[in-house]
């Protein structure tokens, strides 16, 4: 795979442009339907150009996925990490999550549809954006375990594949029991019911 897809980041100001351009394709065309030679032409650069930052037409998808989920996560980590304990940081990541799965800066708006970036990525590319969210939670997980926060011998993989999938389900499901857009009603909800790890 190319370097610039391996690391999720663009190498030069070139693979950049083609990255905001395939962003602005899949809006007007879909995923299924935007072409490299859409791309090359909205980049103002050649075909070629694009297959040698980006092999494959799933390469692209998967890094203009990735660099938006990058942002979303980065813009994430210091509100997660103003928890002191472990249930406070996932009661602030949903509550991120929450407020912000409208979000046009992440969100990829497509023809037709209304699904956010994050309800794409639990979709079409789970695989690779589960793994990356559960490396986010692992250190979490670690500083937890050392201040005796959770029980011995939990798994901290599946531990934090759990955590993921309770904190972005407040990205696409509908809510019965709280306001999704009150922060502090959905850290409420969290703290009262994430007791499974300790």
């Amino acid at each position: 795979m190319n370097q610039a897809i391996a690391s999720g980041k663009a190498q030069n100001p070139t693979a950049g442009r083609i990255l905001d351009a395939a962003e602005r394709c899949m809006s007007r065309y879909g995923l299924e339907r935007v072409s490299m030679l859409d791309v090359a032409r909205e980049a103002e650069v050649s075909r070629g150009s694009v297959y040698r930052y980006f092999p494959t037409r799933d390469d692209l998808v998967h890094a203009v996925l990735a660099r938006t989920a990058r942002a979303f996560v980065e813009a994430s980590e210091p509100v997660v990490d103003r928890g002191a304990t472990l249930v406070d940081q996932v009661a602030e990541a949903a509550a991120f999550v929450a407020g912000h799965r409208e979000d046009v800066e992440y969100t990829l708006r497509l023809p037709g549809g209304t699904d956010s970036l994050l309800a794409m990525l639990l979709t079409v590319h789970l695989d690779r954006f589960l793994a990356a969210q559960i490396d986010f939670w692992r250190p979490r997980l670690a500083a937890a375990r050392l201040r005796g926060e959770i029980r011995a011998g939990l798994d901290e993989a599946q531990a934090g594949e759990w955590l993921v999938r309770i904190v972005f389900t407040f990205a696409v499901m509908p809510s019965a029991a709280l306001e999704p857009a009150d922060p502090d009603a959905v850290r409420a909800f969290v703290r009262t019911h994430l007791g499974g790890l300790q």
